[in-house]
C-alpha cells in the first residue's frame, strides 16, 4: 500500500475551483424550458379561523396557476416526527392558522415580478383568536388550542425525564442549595443563500432540485405529500450556500410547494425566497428557559442537580423532540454528578416553528450550566476554575445518563492549556485592579463543556446508514453518499478519508452529487456525524474495495497511487463494475435504553474549554469581545484549515448569539426580518480568534476523528457572559445581552453593594 499521507494535511477543497471561478451552479442559476416562478400567500395573523379567500378582479387570475390544499394528491402534512404540520392550511369551514406567515395558497406565473402584486392582492378574511407567544403562557394553558396529537399535555410536543441516583436525599444532606434561572433567545441561521427549489411533476413522478442539507428527508416528505413510491420521487441537491440546520427540515415544505405548483401547472416551477420572507417564515433556534437547583457540600463537590429545561417549539413540532433530547442530555454539563434529575419539555406557541440550528439544544443547556457554575463558585467560596476542577468528568467517570467514559478524558489538562494560552490569571488580576477607575471595564471568563458527536441514543441504529464507493473507467473512485456539501468541507474530508484508506491519489477521488436516484441513504448532514459516522463507513468501504482488487489479482500488498488508479481502470474494463458498500454497525460497547432514557447517549464526546476576554464601555453600555481562545479535543484533525474554519465560524455565531442577534417579534411575527435591522457581527466586530486543538484519536472514527461542527456553538455565550460578570460585577443570565440590558442593570444597581451570596443560596 502507498505510504503517502492525505489525512491531516491541507489538501485543496474539492469544490473550491468552481466557487472561485464562478462556475458552481446554485439553484437560482438553473433554468428549465417553460419554467414558471412560484410564490406563497401567507397568513397575516398568529391564530384564528379563515372565513374566506377572495381574488379581486384587478388581477388577471387566469394567467396564474393557483394551488391550495385541495390540490395535494397525497396527505396534507410535512413528514417529520409528528404529522401535525400541514403543507398548506386547508381553505374551508374548518380552516385555521396557527402562526404568522403560515402558507395558505400558492401562485405561479412566468413573470417573477407579477407574483408580488398578485400575492399582495389576495384578500383573506380571518376571525382572529388570542395567541400564545411565550413559554410561560403556553405552560399555563388549560385548553387544547392546537387540536393535534401531542405527547402528554395537549400543548406540549415532547417531554423527557432523566433521573439517576438519590436526588432528594442529596438535597436534604447538602451544605448549600444554589438556584438560578437562565434564558436564551431565538437566533436566525442567516445562511448566505436563501431557500430555493425547482420542481417538475406529473401524476406519477416528482423531481426537485434545491438548496438543502438532507435529500432523503425531502424525499420522504414528497412521497407522503404526493402518494408516490421510492422510485417515483427524485431529489437532487444543488450547490448550497450555507445551512447551519436551517435547511434540514424546511426544504421539505418548499419542495412540496414547488412540486404542487408544477403538478397543477404542468410546467417546471422555481421558488426562491427573498431575504425578508426567508427570515420571517422559516425556522430558527429554539428560545429556552432553564432552571437549576443544585446541592453542594462545603468542599465544593456537586452532590445533585434538579434541572428543568423548556424550549419554545413554535406552532408545529418539526425537530423539537430532537432538540429537546439533546438539551436534556447536555444539561448537566461536563461534570460528575452522584445524583441527577433533568425534566424537559418542548412547548407550543403561535410563532413560526422553531427548528434545527447548529448545536440544536446543547447551546441552550450549556449556557445555563456554565453560568450556574459561576454562581455555585461564589456560594462555596471557590474560584470558578477550582470549582470545575473538583467536579470535572474524567476517564472512568459516568455522565448524567450513566454512560461510562472509556476513552481518555482530561478536562483539567485542557483547562490548564486554555487558561495559559489566554493569559487568564495575569489578566484577571490586572483587570480587577484597573476596573476600579476605568470607563471601559475589562473582564475574562471561560466555559468548559462537551458535545456528543453523532445521533443521540439509538438514532444511528435506526437510520442504518449505507455508503458506497464506485470505480470509474478513468481509474478514479466516486464516493456515493447523501451527505451534502454546503460550505463546511464534506466533499473534501470524505475524499481525504477515501484516498487514505485506499492508498489513492486525492485528485483521483470524486464525490457524486447527492441525488436520491444515484446515492444510497447515508443519513442527514447534521449532528456532527458526517466525518465520524459517514467517514468511518467510507474508510471501511475503501478497505473493502482494495480487497476486491486484490482478490482479482490486480493489486499487491504495496503499490503507488498511480498503480492503484491503473488497477481500478483494469477492473472496470474487465468486469464492468467495481463497487463497495458498507452499512452502519454500532460498536458492541455502545448501548442506549430508549425506555429508561439511560446509557450511552453518544458514541463519543468532543471536549473543550473556551476563554473570552471582553470590554464593557460604561458610557454606551456596550459589551464587546476583544480576544478569544478556543481549545478543543476532537479526536483526529482531518484537515487543519477546514477544522480551524469550523471553529472560527462557530465562535463568530456564538458571539452573535451572546451579544448581537435579537429576534424582535410582535404577536408572533418577526419585525426585524432584514439584514439591515437583524444585527449580526461583521468581521469588524469580531476579535482575534485563537484556535487550538488537542488530539486523542477515537477508535470508532475514521483515522481517529470525532465530530466537530456543532461543538464551537456551545461555548462562546457562557464564556462571554462569565467575562462580563468579571468586568462589571453583575450577573447577566440571558442572551442576547444588549446594551439596554447592561444600562438597566447598572442603574438598578446604582448605590447598591455587589450581589452577595445571600441572594443565591440557602443554608440547609
Amino acid at each position: 500500500m502507498s505510504t503517502e499521507r492525505v489525512v491531516g494535511t491541507n489538501v485543496p477543497r474539492k469544490e473550491g475551483p468552481a466557487k472561485v471561478l464562478g462556475t458552481a451552479k446554485y439553484v437560482d442559476d438553473l433554468t428549465l424550458p417553460g419554467m414558471l416562478h412560484g410564490a406563497t400567500v401567507r397568513s397575516s395573523i398568529a391564530r384564528g379561523k379563515i372565513l374566506s379567500v377572495r381574488f379581486p378582479e384587478r388581477i388577471a387570475w387566469d394567467e396564474f396557476t393557483i394551488a391550495t390544499a385541495e390540490d395535494i394528491p397525497g396527505r396534507n402534512f410535512v413528514a417529520m416526527f409528528l404529522e401535525d404540520q400541514p403543507l398548506l392550511v386547508p381553505v374551508g369551514p374548518d380552516a385555521r392558522v396557527n402562526h404568522p406567515e403560515e402558507p395558505i395558497l400558492l401562485l405561479a406565473h412566468a413573470n417573477r415580478e407579477r407574483l408580488a402584486e398578485a400575492v399582495a392582492a389576495v384578500e383573506i378574511e380571518y376571525e382572529p383568536e388570542p395567541g400564545v407567544f411565550s413559554i410561560e403562557d403556553s405552560e399555563s394553558l388549560k385548553e387544547v388550542i392546537w387540536g393535534s396529537v401531542r405527547s402528554g399535555n395537549a400543548n406540549t410536543f415532547k417531554r423527557f425525564h432523566l433521573e439517576r441516583g438519590e436526588v432528594d436525599r442529596a438535597f436534604a444532606e447538602a451544605d448549600f442549595i444554589v438556584e438560578g434561572e437562565y434564558r436564551t433567545g431565538a437566533q436566525e441561521q442567516l445562511y448566505i443563500e436563501t431557500n430555493g427549489m425547482i420542481a417538475e411533476a406529473d401524476a406519477g413522478h416528482v423531481t426537485v432540485w434545491g438548496s438543502m442539507q438532507c435529500p432523503f428527508y425531502v424525499h420522504r416528505a414528497l412521497k407522503a405529500m404526493f402518494g408516490l413510491g421510492d422510485e417515483a420521487v427524485r431529489v437532487i441537491q444543488t450547490e448550497t450556500g450555507g445551512a447551519f440546520g436551517g435547511k434540514e427540515d424546511y426544504p421539505s415544505i418548499l419542495a412540496g410547494h414547488c412540486a404542487l405548483l408544477a403538478l397543477k401547472s404542468g410546467r417546471p416551477v422555481k421558488m426562491i425566497y427573498d431575504r425578508a420572507e426567508d427570515m420571517a417564515a422559516t425556522t430558527k433556534r429554539h428560545p429556552s428557559r432553564t432552571r437549576h437547583r443544585t446541592a453542594v457540600n462545603k468542599e465544593g463537590k456537586l452532590l445533585a442537580c434538579d434541572i428543568e429545561v423548556v424550549i419554545d417549539g413554535g406552532a408545529y413540532a418539526t425537530l423539537s423532540s430532537t432538540v429537546c433530547s439533546r438539551a436534556t442530555i447536555h444539561a448537566a454539563g461536563a461534570y460528575q454528578w452522584p445524583a441527577v434529575r433533568v425534566r424537559s419539555s418542548a412547548v407550543a406557541t403561535n410563532t413560526p416553528p422553531s427548528g434545527a440550528f447548529r448545536g440544536f439544544g446543547a447551546p441552550q443547556s450549556l449556557f445555563a450550566i456554565e453560568r450556574h457554575m459561576e454562581k455555585i463558585a461564589r456560594v462555596v467560596g471557590l474560584t470558578p476554575e477550582e470549582l470545575r476542577r473538583r467536579n470535572f468528568l474524567t476517564t472512568g467517570g459516568t455522565t448524567a445518563t450513566g454512560q461510562l467514559l472509556r476513552d481518555p478524558v482530561d478536562m483539567g489538562g485542557l483547562l490548564d492549556q486554555a487558561l495559559a494560552a489566554a493569559g487568564y490569571h495575569e489578566k484577571r488580576r490586572r483587570f480587577a485592579a484597573e476596573n476600579a477607575t476605568a470607563i471601559i471595564k475589562r473582564g475574562i471568563g471561560f466555559a468548559a463543556f462537551m458535545h456528543g458527536a453523532g445521533f443521540t441514543g439509538s438514532g444511528e441504529r435506526y437510520l442504518n446508514s449505507l455508503v458506497g464507493l464506485e470505480g470509474t473507467r478513468e481509474g478514479k473512485v466516486r464516493v456515493l453518499v447523501s451527505s451534502s456539501e454546503f460550505g463546511q468541507g464534506t466533499n473534501t474530508i470524505l475524499s481525504q478519508i477515501a484516498a487514505e484508506a485506499m492508498g489513492a491519489d486525492y485528485a483521483d477521488i470524486e464525490v457524486a452529487q447527492p441525488d436520491t436516484s444515484v446515492v444510497p441513504n447515508s443519513g442527514p448532514t447534521v449532528a456532527s456525524r458526517t466525518a465520524m459516522i459517514v467517514g468511518k463507513l467510507v474508510e471501511r468501504a475503501g478497505h473493502a474495495l482494495v480487497e476486491t482488487l486484490r482478490l482479482a489479482e490486480l493489486l499487491g500488498e504495496r503499490y503507488t497511487p498511480a498503480e492503484f488508479c491503473a488497477s481500478v481502470r483494469r477492473h472496470v474494463e474487465r468486469f464492468g463494475e467495481l463497487k463497495a458498500y458498507e452499512r452502519y454497525k454500532a460498536p458492541g460497547t455502545i448501548f442506549w435504553d430508549d425506555q429508561k432514557y439511560m446509557g450511552d447517549a453518544y458514541p463519543t464526546y468532543a471536549w473543550a474549554v473556551y476563554v473570552a476576554e471582553v470590554a464593557v464601555d460604561m458610557t454606551t453600555y456596550t459589551p464587546s469581545v476583544s480576544e478569544f481562545h478556543a481549545l478543543q479535543e476532537v479526536g483526529r484533525v482531518l484537515h487543519p484549515v477546514l477544522a480551524a474554519g469550523q471553529i472560527e465560524g462557530g465562535v463568530a455565531q456564538g458571539i452573535g448569539y451572546a451579544l448581537y442577534e435579537e429576534v424582535v417579534s410582535e404577536q408572533g411575527r418577526m419585525l426585524n426580518n432584514q439584514m439591515t435591522n437583524y444585527i449580526m457581527p461583521t468581521s469588524a466586530d469580531l476579535p482575534e480568534i485563537h484556535v487550538h486543538f488537542a488530539e486523542t484519536p477515537f477508535a470508532h472514527g475514521p483515522f481517529g476523528a470525532k465530530g466537530i461542527g456543532e461543538l464551537p456553538m456551545d461555548g462562546p455565550a457562557p464564556a462571554i457572559l462569565n467575562a462580563i460578570e468579571d468586568a462589571t460585577g453583575i450577573a447577566f443570565n440571558e442572551v442576547p445581552l444588549m446594551p439596554e440590558d447592561v444600562f438597566a442593570a447598572v442603574h438598578a444597581r446604582a448605590g447598591q453593594p455587589r450581589e452577595s451570596d445571600a441572594l443565591i443560596l440557602t443554608m440547609s
